[in-house]
């Protein structure tokens, strides 16, 4: 048993602890209520967010609202020419007309083409879609030649404004469907049926702009 004289001849003056600056700390000094560097601080733009950041740090690269205006869709068909047209913010997409495909062989500009530009004007319309017509396969046949050639035309004689052509797989099937659903009998579809299927090319355009915050399609170089 230690006498009270021996417990004061033991008693140690305590030492004061140091602290190391934040600066040279390594992860394993870091106290366990310590918050890691960057976590919480803002992310530039297009960069991915540090492990354990908050996801809504995250930035997507090419975010924010696209050009205002109206949009307009074509169905380019042998015979007739669809076209539809959307609201300035590009919520919906509504039929606008059926045009008779004015076949020119001298490359001249046809009465079509001639009332596509009109809308493009009147309307102020910030892009315009024509559907490209693939296979099944994905691979481009004859009417998918003829719609591209179809869309380099309107796109020299509407510039600046930009023409985007978008995938139209199975859209005059979509659209034969919905006139019947809608209660039109078969043999009145033929005069509405192109219109129908520039609505379901717009409407698809649209929601590929919503979803990514970016044009839908290939750009037409003019």
């Amino acid at each position: 048993m230690t006498t009270d004289g021996g417990a004061a001849g033991d008693r140690r003056t305590p030492r004061k602890p140091r602290h190391r600056s934040a600066r040279g700390r390594g992860a394993a000094d870091r106290p366990s209520g310590d918050v890691p560097p960057g976590v919480g601080a803002p992310v530039p733009p297009g960069t991915q967010a540090p492990t354990g950041a908050p996801a809504s740090s995250t930035l997507p690269t090419g975010s924010g609202p696209l050009p205002r205006g109206p949009r307009l869709a074509v169905d380019v068909g042998n015979v007739r020419v669809g076209l539809a047209a959307s609201d300035p913010d590009g919520l919906l997409a509504t039929p606008v007309e059926t045009l008779a495909r004015d076949l020119r062989t001298d490359g001249s500009w046809g009465s079509d083409l001639e009332r596509i530009a009109t809308e493009v004007r009147d309307r102020g319309a910030a892009v315009v879609y024509v559907g490209l017509p693939r296979l099944l396969s994905g691979e481009q046949g004859s009417a998918a030649t003829g719609a591209r050639a179809y869309a380099e035309q309107l796109a020299d004689g509407i510039a600046p404004v930009p023409v985007r052509m978008v995938d139209e797989r199975l859209t005059t099937v979509s659209a034969h469907q919905a006139l019947r659903a809608s209660g039109r009998e078969g043999r009145t579809h033929r005069s509405v049926i192109d219109q129908a299927a520039a609505v379901i090319i717009l409407q698809s355009a649209l929601d590929v702009e919503r979803a990514s915050g970016q044009r839908s399609g290939e750009l037409i170089e003019s």
